[in-house]
């Protein structure tokens, strides 16, 4: 499934004096096979464009068409996007209601008519996607549970409605190292095993950089870069001129490289340094 964004504008309070511009001429185009990693500066305008992929804004001008259906577009359509495209907060736990797991899990599911027997089946498999144990805990109140656990209840919520692009604002937003590896190790699975979609608004670059296989920096409403992940963070001097960094495994590969020209700077990850750095010192006698 594919998501085209055409000329997008979108204007806050628009016709009166608290006017603001949003989102200027927009063009984008999102696959079914990315795993998009969004950053941009605070009020660079990455959550008022994730808003726009499953319609919940609509352009001011322009238009956002999800799998041929146009965003603007009521009744019938609006729902098919929405169910095509799930939608997850930052602090997502906030959202959760009901009096158990099983019971906010499968809200969007029955909110759309689906048989009740497919439900369970729906809350199950989503629950195992995101490492939670059906038996255990289906009948806790969500209340109940750790940070890290509530936070994968809500993306099993919006998983149940099995959509074929999952867009995600911060999710990792105020959890302890072990709750964010978990949160990033599952949304790594979906993309690989399930064929979702990912576009993930993160400000942790060492995230983008460990699971994005494509990255669009936002400045000022505008999308001012479109690449792969090692294109996008060896172009430092222009990330930081929007406030923006690299990851800082790339930070010190690259004050290594300077001593020794045989190692690589364009490393992104711990994992890369890691065999980088063995077969050098294994290889060449780098001390």
């Amino acid at each position: 499934m594919k998501i085209e964004l055409k000329g997008v504008n979108y204007i806050y309070n628009k016709g009166n004096p608290f006017e603001v511009s949003a989102l200027t001429n927009i063009d984008l185009t999102i696959e079914q096979g990315d795993f998009i990693g969004l950053i941009g500066h605070t009020g660079s305008g990455k959550s008022t464009l994730v808003q726009h992929l499953n319609g919940l804004y609509r352009p001011t001008s322009g238009e956002v068409l999800v799998g041929g259906l146009n965003t603007k577009d009521k009744g019938t359509g609006i729902k098919q996007i929405r169910q095509k495209v799930g939608l997850v907060f930052q602090y997502p736990e906030h959202q959760l209601f009901e009096e158990t797991v099983y019971q906010d899990i499968a809200y969007g599911p029955k909110n759309i008519g689906i048989p009740e027997n497919e439900i369970e089946e729906r809350v199950m498999d989503a629950m195992e996607l995101v490492g939670l144990d059906y038996m255990t805990i289906k009948d806790k109140s969500p209340f109940e549970l750790s940070g890290g656990q509530k936070r994968r209840v809500a993306i099993a919520g919006v998983l149940a409605m099995h959509p074929r692009v999952l867009v995600l604002d911060e999710p990792t937003a105020g959890l302890d190292p072990r709750g964010r590896d978990e949160i990033l190790g599952y949304l790594k699975v979906l993309h690989r095993e399930k064929n979702i979609c990912i576009v993930l608004v993160s400000h942790s670059m060492e995230e983008i950089a460990r699971l994005a296989n494509r990255i669009l920096v936002m400045e000022r409403g505008q999308i001012v870069m479109d690449g792969a992940p090692k294109e996008i963070f060896l172009e430092e001097d222009k990330l930081e001129e929007m406030g923006l960094g690299i990851p800082q495994i790339t930070e010190v590969m690259k004050a290594i490289s300077k001593k020794y020209p045989g190692i690589r700077s364009d490393i992104l990850t711990v994992e890369e340094a890691y065999d980088q750095l063995r077969v050098l010192l294994g290889g060449e006698g780098i001390v």
